[in-house]
């Protein structure tokens, strides 16, 4: 007897399923009823909860009992078109999510097509997608503007669902203001209010999160499982006294190949890194800074006398990216070393320990990057965090803390980015001939990142486009559309729509330069101030591989393997991670209260090891 869940599905879908999994989990069994009729949802459950199969499933089901063509015939022309469009904010979790679609529609034996458009689809493969497009379509948000804003927006006409997965990772930052207005120029070409499903990490408030998906004139079902992964959490010290030395810290040549030599707490934590990995099948170690992830990966290496780990961050080109992951998930390499760029729902279903070098910064961070371990349903998330210095160690203590209580950080959804507007406004002007000043305002108004926009500051982003601007210094500056005040209308100059899709989206242009074999395959990107230092035969590390300089041009650098050979581990500027206030609110007023305390008390209740302990209490005796 099929699971009560399960009853609205196709009999393709139920016996397969039935196949594959002994029942529903708790996300997928609340989910699938709202899904299935028709309403607005945000999935809330920790990772491994089978989120992204209850999100598709229910479509994978439509796409099964209403195929294309006549009575799942021939597949027509005319009648292709996209009917469900999946937006992830990591390229990385695309294809990731592309792969575990392939299961489900084998066992379904459905006749679906699934295309992937992100920044890294080659052309060839784009106008493809234009002429034959895929029934799912797998993007980023980026990936997503860009179509709607050319001729491959006419294959979202007529399309039923979108999937916005990790929403959190977004919702926060005017990357988000970003995709609310897409969805919106989403759902006008579809020509319906096509149906909003979110995926999100534990969030406070999670409707915040559901505003956010669905913006103020529609409702949002919250699908809330309630359920956080029990957590194997330790902070763990390995000297006797992490009193600093003279902090004289020395700005190396990069091409040194050295670290400084003054006495530092790194000759300790390596071998206990080297320790853990060796006791545990697939570990994670996660650093805050992508300098830290190459040298980290460098030293263990070192250590273990083999190639025991990779480094893994955005720096890194994806095909070098995949090749790691895959590794991992097979079981061929022991440890991976990485930032924040597998930190979202990227599936390691393998690993079975996750190290934190450093307090992660925030509570969220930290049970986002612990719960990539004991990925299965049920399965606890095995953590160990290293500070590197006494006050990282007080920040540990209070996150861990936090994170055992379940006391994210409160989601704040950033309102009226304006120049997240300007750039919208120059886009919808160059996907049409003409567009209503009234439509567009009410089409920003839908969203929740732009809910409470005034008429009158929607005019003067509206004036600055047309070149009206308020100061003379501005002259200079080229207008972008035309407005008529009279006939209430906007339309496009020339080189809007150029101008749209060259300067899309709101993550910085960091002036990287390519690192690019000779061939042209990418191998990642290193900081412009580590390039200008560098000379064409020297030899640095990038995912923990030797490469030597052969040729510097104006904006690449070209390459050749120079396996074995020690190089200088690469740095990039302005990658260090925030604190959040209520975080800093909370360290303070811990510190006050444990400053009285002994040390069994504070290793009792913050997962502190003896040596933590300690060092911390004589840290907090010595500030006061």
């Amino acid at each position: 007897m099929a699971h009560p869940a399960l009853q609205a599905f196709t009999p393709q879908v139920r016996e397969w399923f039935g196949r594959a999994f002994a029942e529903p989990t708790a996300a997928q069994a609340q989910a699938w009823p709202a899904i299935a009729t028709g309403a607005h949802t945000l999935i809330s459950a920790p990772t491994g909860s089978g989120k992204t199969l209850a999100a598709f499933l229910w479509a994978l089901d439509r796409l099964v009992a209403e195929p294309r063509g006549e009575a799942g015939g021939e597949r027509s022309e005319t009648d292709e078109r996209t009917r469900l469009v999946y937006v992830s904010p990591l390229k990385a979790l695309s294809y990731d999510v592309e792969k575990n679609l392939r299961a489900p529609l084998r066992g379904i034996g459905a006749d679906v097509k699934v295309g992937i458009r992100t920044g890294d689809t080659p052309q060839k493969d784009r106008r493809d997608m234009v002429r034959h497009p895929p029934d799912i379509l797998i993007t980023t948000p980026e990936s997503l503007y860009l179509m709607l804003t050319s001729q491959a927006r006419e294959i979202f006409e007529g399309a039923e669902q979108v999937i916005v997965d990790e929403i959190h990772a977004v919702a926060q930052t005017k990357r988000g203001a970003h995709l609310a207005i897409t969805l919106e120029r989403l759902a006008e070409q579809a020509g319906r209010d096509l149906q909003r499903i979110g995926l999100s990490a534990t969030q406070n408030p999670l409707e915040e999160v559901g505003r956010f998906l669905v913006g103020p004139k529609r409702t949002c079902t919250i699908v809330d499982t309630g359920t956080r992964k029990p957590l194997d959490l330790k902070i763990h010290v390995p000297v006797e006294s992490m009193v600093e030395p003279d902090q004289s810290d020395l700005d190396l040549d990069p091409f040194a190949g050295g670290e400084a030599t003054r006495k530092s707490i790194w000759p300790a934590i390596y071998p206990e890194l080297l320790k853990e990995v060796r006791a545990h099948r697939s570990t994670i170690i996660f650093v805050n800074n992508r300098r830290a992830a190459e040298r980290l990966a460098l030293r263990l290496n070192e250590l273990a006398e083999e190639p025991i780990a990779r480094a893994h961050h955005g720096s890194l080109a994806r095909e070098e990216r995949l090749v790691v992951e895959e590794l991992l998930k097979a079981g061929e390499l022991p440890c991976l070393v990485a930032t924040s760029s597998l930190e979202l729902g990227i599936d390691m279903g393998a690993v079975d320990l996750v190290l934190q070098v450093e307090s992660p910064k925030s509570v969220t961070a930290g049970l986002q990057r612990i719960g990539r371990s004991g990925h299965g349903v049920g399965d606890t998330a095995k953590g160990r965090i290293f500070p590197k210095f006494r006050a990282d160690l007080l920040e540990c203590a209070v996150v861990a803390k936090r994170m055992r209580e379940g006391l994210i950080e409160r989601t704040v959804v950033p309102r009226n980015p304006l120049d997240v507007l300007a750039q919208q406004i120059v886009a919808i002007a160059a996907s049409a001939e003409t567009v209503a000043v009234d439509d567009l305002y009410a089409l920003v108004l839908r969203t929740h990142s732009f809910a409470e926009l005034g008429r009158a500051q929607l005019e003067n982003v509206l004036d600055m486009l047309d070149g009206r601007y308020p100061s003379e210094e501005f002259g200079e500056l080229r207008a972008r559309i035309v407005w008529d005040r009279v006939g209430g209308t906007i339309r496009a100059r020339k080189g809007a729509r150029a101008l749209a899709i060259t300067n899309a989206g709101t993550i910085p242009d960091r002036g990287l330069f390519s690192v690019n074999l000779p061939d042209g395959r990418r191998v990642g990107e290193l900081d412009e101030e580590m390039v200008y230092e560098a000379r064409p035969g020297q030899v640095f590390l990038l995912g923990a591989s030797s490469w030597r300089i052969e040729e510097i041009t104006r904006d690449r650098v070209v390459v050749g393997p120079a396996p074995g050979v020690p190089g200088a581990v690469p740095f990039w500027k302005g990658d260090s991670v925030g604190r959040p206030r209520e975080l800093g609110e909370a360290i303070g007023a811990f510190s006050r209260w444990a400053v009285e305390q002994d040390a069994a008390t504070l290793a009792d209740g913050y997962d502190l090891d003896p040596r933590a302990a300690q060092n911390l209490l004589a840290f907090l005796r010595e500030q006061q």
